[in-house]
């Protein structure tokens, strides 16, 4: 038996946009740089499905391990497991 819907189904809560917020998606967010070891925060941007991950890690924070193409692979910490993730820059923010 097939299984019906994917990442996105049943999750409109948290891939809507606020009014403020609606509209096209800034370069900068989308074209950042990040180094090796740096932290970041897994924040999803609804507008671009590309290099996005499941949606149970967002608002998670891990450390940028490498770069792979277009997008960085990022280690986390879930449960009691490390794991890797493999994310576009648009999906995420630099922790200071």
């Amino acid at each position: 038996m097939a299984r019906v819907g994917g990442l996105r189904r049943k999750k409109v809560s948290r891939f809507t946009k606020d009014t403020k917020s609606k509209g096209k998606v800034s370069l900068r967010s989308y074209l950042s740089v990040f180094n090796e070891g740096d932290r970041v925060s897994l924040t999803v941007e609804p507008a671009i499905s590309k290099g996005m991950y499941c949606p149970r890690f967002i608002g998670k924070s891990g450390t940028i391990l490498s770069k792979k193409g277009e997008c960085y692979e990022v280690q986390i910490q879930d449960l009691n497991k490390t794991k890797t993730l493999i994310v576009h820059p648009v999906h995420m923010r630099l922790l200071k």
